[in-house]
């Protein structure tokens, strides 16, 4: 029997006057009951980090209908990146119970990284507060974690993926680095850039993400606090040699606002770090086997 029970369409019924938006608020006021250790289950308690910056109006459309998952997930944490539009405020106001903080320094990793540090789930969850992710994905995430993968990689290129979003200038520069990626991590990934993941949360200590308590620089940022961290997250999973399981994912376009992609500036971010981090596995590597 599957941990999780099957999706189901939720966010075009929950935009508002939709058939299922009243009987969604009702729920939102809904408190996460407190958890032990994180620990493997076959019915996990499911943690969603969701790291934001101005982005107040998708969140109001967003938090209800993660809400409205069934299973219900364990907890929400909106990671605020100091953002001028009270994105904070507005996440309280559509979900009285969501854990709300800010992050400790800046970029998205920082986000992330904070976020991982707060949940208490036995499964962590990364999902973009923009709208292009679709909430009823989530059990197949779960899905995958209980049926034996350490990290449930989203993938927009996998039988039954797809999306509305993405350029042909980017679908073909997410292939090359794809191509990248497998061959020096001998991986067989199919959508490297694909924010949407999800993995055990005992994983954390292994991934080595920089402490959020750790004083940012005075100049630049830390390495990892940046969009660089889902090719981070990406690249330590393979060299540890874990448990790798693609799932389909349709994205969407974005609700509200304008993306902050930059197609080239972020290909050659990604490109940077998959050098960057295989150096880092090979080092650790040699240090190791005592070469």
């Amino acid at each position: 029997m599957s941990a999780i029970s099957p999706p189901r369409p939720v966010v075009p019924a929950l935009l508002p006057d939709g058939p299922g938006y009243a009987a969604a608020r009702r729920m939102l006021r809904r408190r996460p009951r407190p958890r032990p250790q994180p620990r493997r289950s076959a019915f996990p308690a499911v943690s969603v980090v969701v790291p934001t910056r101005n982005e107040a109006r998708n969140l109001e459309v967003v938090l209800p209908a993660i809400a409205a998952v069934r299973p219900a997930v364990h907890e929400i944490i909106v990671v605020d990146g100091h953002s001028s539009d009270d994105s904070i405020g507005a996440a309280r106001r559509t979900l009285p119970w969501v854990r709300a903080i800010t992050q400790t320094r800046k970029g998205k990793g920082n986000a992330m990284a904070c976020g991982f540090a707060a949940a208490t789930g036995d499964v962590i969850v990364m999902f973009d507060a923009d709208g292009s992710a679709d909430p009823t994905e989530i059990p197949a995430f779960v899905n995958a974690l209980v049926a034996g993968a350490d990290f449930a990689k989203g993938s927009r290129f996998a039988p039954g993926g797809g999306s509305d979003d993405i350029t042909l200038l980017r679908r073909s520069g997410n292939a090359g680095l794809n191509g990248v990626a497998n061959a020096l991590f001998g991986t067989s990934y199919t959508d490297l850039c694909y924010g949407y993941n999800a993995f055990w949360a005992d994983l954390l200590p292994l991934l080595d993400l920089p402490d959020p308590a750790a004083p940012a620089p005075t100049d630049g940022m830390l390495w990892g606090d940046g969009f660089e961290i889902e090719t981070v997250l990406n690249c330590r999973i393979a060299a540890a040699g874990l448990r790798i399981t693609e799932v389909p994912s349709v994205e969407r376009q974005r609700i509200f606002g304008e993306t902050n992609l930059r197609t080239f500036a972020d290909g050659t971010r990604v490109l940077r770090t998959l050098l960057s981090e295989h150096r880092r596995a090979d080092r650790r590597k040699a240090a190791r086997s005592g070469h």
